[in-house]
């Protein structure tokens, strides 16, 4: 078989990080009593949320903002919008979410089986993630996934971010791969796709969400996590 070494994205790609984020506001929302705060709709900070995060960690993947302002900000941000300022508020949710997020065990359909399959047909499985160290490795341990990989880089552990090219290139290191033997799977055309391409590997391109065709050509797409096994 061509491929030996399997790195896959975690968050949004094996992980359901929407779901998961999704019921943790929802309980932190419920705990500190939102509703009575002037947060009157949970659905609509949810959606605050969500553009505030991903806008933040877009940033953050650029290295213009550091973790901790992420953390605090996208809650900053998101209360804000219901004209809410409150630093105190802000830090009890970003420390809650921070807790909690990590014990949520909503993955995408067919991914124990899959990993399960890869791993009885003697592929080395890892990770390339840019979720803090800490959380990563709770979340691989609160959903059953740590037995499956070999190796987990992180962002923090590689002191590089995807798309940089040191990162892809440090996760070969660790993992004792070469470039030709391993190919990188994941949901973000820019960290996971964009930036595996320009440090020269395959890459297969998991559109969980039916997104538009990419400009940039992946190896491979799917739209599930099973039709990796016709790649795999």
């Amino acid at each position: 078989m061509k491929y030996r070494h399997l790195f896959f994205d975690l968050d949004h790609t094996l992980w359901d990080f929407e779901t998961n984020s999704r019921e943790t506001l929802l309980e932190l929302y419920q705990t500190n009593q939102l509703k009575e705060r002037g947060v009157s709709d949970f659905n609509v900070f949810f959606k605050h949320y969500s553009y505030h995060n991903n806008r933040l960690w877009d940033r953050y993947s650029k290295g213009f903002i550091r973790q901790e302002e992420l953390r605090f900000k996208r809650m900053w941000l998101s209360l804000l919008e219901f004209k809410i300022a409150d630093d105190a508020l802000t830090n009890k949710l970003s420390a809650g979410f921070i807790e909690i997020l990590p014990t949520k065990k909503g993955l995408f359909p067919y991914t124990i089986e899959l990993l399960t399959y890869l791993k009885t047909k003697n592929y080395r499985l890892h990770l390339i993630t840019n979720g803090f160290e800490k959380i990563q490795y709770h979340k691989l341990n609160n959903s059953n996934m740590n037995q499956y990989f070999d190796k987990v880089i992180t962002s923090e552990y590689a002191g590089s971010l995807k798309p940089k090219k040191e990162i892809f290139d440090f996760a070969l290191l660790k993992a004792g791969a070469i470039m030709e033997e391993s190919i990188m799977i994941g949901d973000n055309i820019e960290a996971d796709i964009k930036g595996a391409m320009n440090a020269g590997w395959d890459t297969v391109f998991v559109n969980h969400i039916n997104a538009p065709k990419p400009t940039v050509k992946p190896t491979f797409i799917v739209t599930s996590l099973k039709e990796l096994e016709h790649i795999f």
